[in-house]
């Protein structure tokens, strides 16, 4: 009897992991990449893709005693700006490959929503180096951020350390709103104040190294009021971004996933009277799994025929094989 599998792959900044199992089940095998899928003219290179995925891909297949992969969920840092190219050639790359009939390609932030909800309406604010906030009545999504650490992601883990490093150089200059345990944790970090702009300008992993200061920023907080103000303001902001796409109407639930989360009390104590606030009609739930986990439930209700989240090409893209 053939037994078929789902094959679930989560891309991201750091490499992919994948998963494979039987739909319904969780997996029972999984594996991961160390590198990013590569950008390039046409973003998203699924060349690359696919060259790190089919040979883990069949190997995770025969290690979790699946016949066939007939249910490939792809979700992708970047798809929804960058995923021409996925949404061109990807199916039928793992059609031939792996022998897939039906793929869905989404936006990372509807994996982590998916992982972090299931298929139900809310609002989901991922919180890491960046945010976003997704939101679905079931028949739309909204989005919210998600515009990079130069226009947005208010209230990322790069825009607290950004904000921490600035209350750091105010100190260093003695200027209004500065904070001498930031300044100390800085130089603590990263060395003379002074040269972090030659430090910092040059890189192109700008929001990464800006993200690592967040950390400290938290521990600063429970006894610095210029951190606590930082922490407290990019609550604000996550629980803004949140109820720009929470739906209004009818019962809604809001989670919050990503790793900002591990700073601890110092954003949550501040999230949990943001959100209380900002969106009385909601219900604020834990999330219940990661981008991982949202592909798996994705998987699974394809391969079921029932899924029901709104299909919108750069967010959600569906391919099923003709005749299916």
């Amino acid at each position: 009897m053939t037994v078929p599998g789902y094959l679930a792959v989560d891309s991201g900044g750091s490499g992919l992991r994948v998963a494979v199992g039987v739909p319904g089940r969780p997996p029972t095998a999984s594996g991961e990449t160390r590198e990013p899928v590569r950008t390039g003219a046409r973003g998203l290179d699924p060349g690359h893709l696919m060259a790190q995925l089919v040979p883990l891909a069949k190997a995770l297949t025969e290690r979790a005693g699946v016949d066939e992969l007939g249910t490939a969920v792809v979700g992708a840092a970047g798809f929804a700006s960058l995923g021409d190219a996925l949404r061109a050639e990807l199916p039928d790359e793992l059609a031939r490959e792996l022998g897939t009939r039906a793929v869905a390609l989404a936006a990372d932030a509807v994996t982590a929503y998916v992982g972090a909800l299931g298929p139900r309406p809310g609002a989901v604010v991922a919180a890491g180096t960046g945010l976003i906030a997704l939101g679905t009545d079931l028949t739309g999504w909204r989005r919210a951020d998600g515009w990079g650490h130069l226009l947005g992601d208010c209230g990322g883990g790069a825009w607290i350390g950004r904000a921490g490093l600035e209350a750091a150089l105010r100190a260093h200059d003695g200027r209004d709103g500065g904070s001498t345990a930031l300044l100390a944790a800085a130089e603590e970090q990263f060395g003379p104040v002074r040269e972090l702009p030659g430090r910092l300008y040059p890189r192109t992993d700008r929001p990464a190294m800006l993200a690592s200061f967040a950390p400290r920023v938290a521990e600063c907080a429970p006894h610095d009021l210029v951190a606590a103000s930082i922490l407290r303001a990019a609550a604000r902001n996550m629980a803004e971004s949140a109820a720009a796409v929470c739906p209004t109407s009818g019962t809604a639930e809001v989670a919050f996933t990503g790793g900002l989360l591990k700073l601890g009390d110092p954003l949550l104590a501040p999230l949990g009277e943001e959100v209380a606030e900002r969106l009385p009609h909601a219900r604020a739930v834990p999330a219940e799994g990661d981008p991982l986990h949202g592909c798996v439930r994705i998987a699974t209700e394809l391969a079921a025929g029932r899924l029901a989240l709104p299909g919108e090409t750069t967010l959600l893209h569906v391919v099923r094989a003709k005749g299916d």
